[in-house]
């Protein structure tokens, strides 16, 4: 099935296209119009003009529609979650989730959207002031351009483009080139809504040259990008004088300390280090391991390892599926093997078939290893053996990045210092630093990113603060 672009609300295609084959399978099952620079400037003039109407829509409307976007969704829940599987690879019990918290994301958006309001001041606070009619109240930023990535192409579409509209701003997507048609049905859905705002969603497809026109506009008042460190700089760059937010990935860390329970903490250590191939920002990549209970950790944290099943992303029971490409398998065996010349032991994995890489620990590792030190983005865990807590700070805030980070313990002293002393935007005690809910406020801190998701802060981030006083 071919996706299409959105011009405003009126579906187009052109000559070119680009296919998209099945991670597992390498068979065809999308593909996208190819875009340029052009496409992105005339979605970014269409948007600017439905602004004008957008920004003076009644919130009921926009909740009326986002509502009824969420029972379409419903309804289409196998469709939807077949399309994540078929374009990224994602085992289908995980794209089932997917759609749910997609749904869930919604129904958040709207509650939040209700919830959302100003706040009155005190203009005679001070000698200088006087009595008024003082308050603020949170208005639309106005164009908004949204960018995704591959991993989540459902649920990070929905939470950029839908506190975006509910907040009454328009819209220009640029989905990951990996699912245009996941982005592309779910686009659609707003406009077979008898609520649909006319013009408010547009969507493009493309790279470097899509993604530059948009972001460098003066059109767009507002940029929400998730991806890659080195494209967030660039963003920063050249965005210019609007709000950004950026979410750039992470290096995901947890520490193991002697009083917890060790085999739950394997259990989910395994989930949070594989989950998804280890695609996931928040994967967890490295393990601090108190020395005193590292060999019983590590032995329970490969049986674990080895109970996940690896393959068919279509069963029902696969925990594993592909990577996204060839060359993320060969980026991850490369990775792997200079991780072992350095003197890390393999435990377990490093093994491909085809798109497949094998769910992999390494042992002994080192902090000046490649491994540790970058985000991997693959089905790889790390431990390093640590004397205490104190060593296994310094080690986990020695990272240019800083997401979610974790510990398992039961020593409540140490539980405070976590969280007072990690350097990330979000510390999880007692389970993986890869749990997220929807609600949460989610972003990073230093090369992590800037500014936060979630139904809530999105729509602040999507909104002005507009001051008014009145005499």
């Amino acid at each position: 099935m071919q996706a299409k672009i959105f011009f405003g609300s009126k579906e187009t295609i052109k000559d070119n296209w680009i296919e998209i084959k099945n991670p597992y399978e390498d068979k065809v099952v999308s593909a996208y119009p190819q875009c340029d620079e052009n496409d992105a400037k005339k979605a970014l003039v269409i948007a600017k003009e439905a602004f004008e109407e957008t920004k003076k829509t009644n919130l009921s409307q926009r909740i009326q529609w986002l509502d009824d976007v969420a029972k379409k969704l419903q309804e289409k829940r196998e469709e939807f979650a077949k399309t994540i599987t078929d374009e990224v690879g994602k085992p289908i019990k995980f794209s089932l989730i997917e759609v749910d918290r997609c749904i869930e994301t919604i129904k958040l958006t709207i509650s939040a959207a209700i919830q959302q309001h100003g706040e009155t001041f005190n203009s005679d606070a001070m000698p200088s002031g006087r009595k008024s009619i003082s308050f603020f109240k949170r208005v639309p930023v106005g164009v908004v351009v949204a960018i995704t990535p591959f991993n989540f192409p459902l649920n990070l579409v929905a939470h950029k483009i839908v506190p975006a509209l509910a907040m009454g701003n328009s819209v220009v997507l640029k989905p990951t080139p990996e699912a245009p048609l996941c982005a592309y049905k779910f686009a659609k859905l707003f406009y077979e809504s008898k609520f649909a705002i006319k013009d408010a969603l547009s969507v493009v497809y493309g790279d470097a040259e899509v993604g530059s026109a948009l972001v460098s506009s003066d059109i767009p008042r507002a940029i929400s990008f998730t991806g890659s460190m080195p494209v967030g700089k660039i963003i920063t760059k050249t965005a210019g004088i609007k709000k950004v937010c950026l979410e750039l990935g992470g290096n995901a860390a947890t520490f193991i300390e002697k009083s917890s329970d060790i085999k739950n903490a394997a259990k989910k250590c395994a989930v949070a280090s594989f989950y998804n191939s280890g695609q996931v920002c928040i994967s967890l990549q490295r393990i601090y391991v108190q020395d005193e209970i590292y060999d019983k950790f590590a032995k329970e944290l490969i049986d674990e390892t080895k109970k996940l099943t690896v393959g068919d992303p279509y069963d029902k029971d696969t925990f594993i599926g592909p990577l996204i490409t060839q060359e993320a398998v060969f980026r991850a065996k490369s990775w792997v093997e200079s991780a072992i010349k350095e003197g890390a032991k393999l435990l377990c994995g490093n093994t491909n078939k085809e798109r497949i890489f094998y769910p992999t620990v390494l042992g002994e590792v080192t902090d000046d290893m490649k491994i540790v030190c970058e985000e991997v983005f693959a089905p790889i865990v790390s431990l390093v053996r640590v004397k205490n807590f104190d060593e296994a700070l310094s080690k986990i805030n020695n990272s240019p990045y800083g997401l979610q980070y974790s510990i398992f313990t039961n020593d409540l002293h140490l539980t405070k210092r976590a969280i007072r002393e990690y350097e990330c935007a979000g510390v999880v005690i007692n389970d993986i630093p890869t749990l997220r809910f929807d609600i949460q406020p989610y972003g990073g801190v230093k090369l992590s990113g800037i500014g936060r998701e979630g139904p809530k802060y999105a729509l602040e981030e999507f909104s002005e603060i507009k001051s008014i006083v009145i005499c």
